[in-house]
């Protein structure tokens, strides 16, 4: 395996916003580029052990703390302050122009990935919000248990949706604590204890960034957001998705359904049987296989012009829990 290092930093948007970002890069030759996108109540640096094993792969990562999460929560009203969807999408192109701003690399392929919330604002980026000037510059895109819809067991009752809603458009800042099943994020008990105790992970959301997130994943679960062709490097799609049967925080079922529906001809689902949410630190040597999956994946598009390993393939792949 290749060597790998760390670089922390920041990262100030248009209009100021200082963001914490984190870049994991190969000391070897540089193959591929990714940037990561986090989840909800979560931050970058949760990415480890994914982020060090692409590194060791030749392949940089580039990640950042969403606005309203992780260090880049600066006091305590910032918290889950991210702003609706135009924000949201506005922060990922100004964060992938940074990148591709950067004179090393620059002719690398460069890949863009997200997790749960962070999935759906990958997929409708990857859709309809990203420039056609950035989505140019994008050989692929990759979400790992996207949030297209809440699992049965953790939606919330109707009345609380609609009464946020209309408490959102009169106090759109005000803040709301949805905390997140711990037991069902991942089946190593430890990373569960580790998720919960994380000061960085504060389980707090905006009345108006929650409704932006529901109404993100109501694009996708619904149907009225459907990737096609043309949203890419070459202008050609690219996507894979990745995600475990036993999710009980975002619904297997609807992701599949919204991935066969995808009008893409170089797509590929990873199907991993028994798994919970966190897939990249779920338990033993299977944080190891997802982060090979993905490998995999992102340099078989990096080979040549990185359109032909599996030009014309749909593939649903099942991983058999060990």
């Amino acid at each position: 395996m290749a060597d790998m290092s760390t670089l922390e930093g920041s990262f100030t948007t248009p209009d100021g916003h200082e963001l914490y970002t984190k870049t994991w890069k190969p000391t070897s030759a540089l193959k591929a580029r990714i940037v990561l996108i986090h989840g909800f109540s979560d931050h970058c640096n949760n990415f480890e052990p994914l982020s060090t094993l692409l590194a060791q792969q030749g392949i940089a990562v580039y990640s950042f703390d969403q606005r309203g999460w992780g260090q880049s929560v600066h006091t305590p009203a910032e918290k889950g302050r991210s702003g609706p969807t135009g924000q949201v999408m506005d922060d990922i192109t100004a964060f992938i122009e940074h990148v591709l701003s950067a004179s090393e690399g620059s002719d690398t392929p460069l890949f863009l990935m997200g997790h749960s919330m962070g999935g759906a604002q990958v997929l409708l980026y990857a859709s309809r919000y990203g420039p056609a000037e950035v989505i140019s510059k994008i050989r692929g895109f990759l979400v790992e248990a996207p949030f297209v819809a809440l699992h049965p067991d953790s939606k919330p009752w109707k009345i609380t949706v609609v009464l946020g809603r209309l408490a959102g458009k009169l106090l759109p800042h005000m803040h709301m604590v949805n905390k997140l099943d711990p037991k069902k994020l991942c089946r190593d008990p430890d990373v569960c204890k580790a998720l919960e105790n994380d000061p960085l992970c504060h389980d707090t959301g905006t009345l108006e960034g929650l409704a932006g997130m529901l109404d993100r994943a109501s694009l996708l679960e619904t149907g009225s957001v459907v990737l096609g062709e043309g949203r890419g490097e070459g202008g050609k799609t690219r996507l894979w998705v990745g995600h475990g049967t036993a999710d009980g925080v975002c619904d297997y079922y609807a992701c599949r359904k919204w991935y066969e529906n995808a009008q893409v001809k170089d797509k590929e689902m990873q199907v991993y049987e028994g798994w919970y949410h966190v897939l990249h630190k779920e338990l033993g040597e299977d944080k190891v296989r997802f982060a090979q999956d993905v490998a995999k994946w992102v340099l078989a598009r990096c080979e040549g012009d990185g359109v032909g390993q599996t030009e014309g393939a749909d593939v649903v792949e099942e991983r058999a829990r060990l």
